[in-house]
């Protein structure tokens, strides 16, 4: 079954938010400064993630810019 990937940037509170389907309820947990793991509630499985601060992140990292995250992507038709 395909799964779309939803991301949300909220500028104003400089948030990047990025969900596997649709959001839903989850526990957070944060791995590293300013990202946050979502874990489903029930499944445990991770459901999506947060990076708080995200302009700055992404701006200071230059080349490295590294999130503790494996993936494996598709294209969907």
């Amino acid at each position: 079954m395909a799964r779309e990937m939803m991301f949300y940037f909220d500028k104003t509170e400089d948030i990047l938010d990025i969900s596997v389907d649709k959001p839903k309820k989850a526990i957070s947990t944060e791995v590293m400064d300013d990202f946050f793991v979502r874990r489903d509630v029930k499944s445990k499985k991770i459901v999506g993630f947060t990076i708080l601060n995200f302009e700055k992140w992404f701006r200071s990292k230059r080349d490295e810019r590294s999130i503790p995250l494996s993936a494996e992507f598709r294209l969907v038709s």
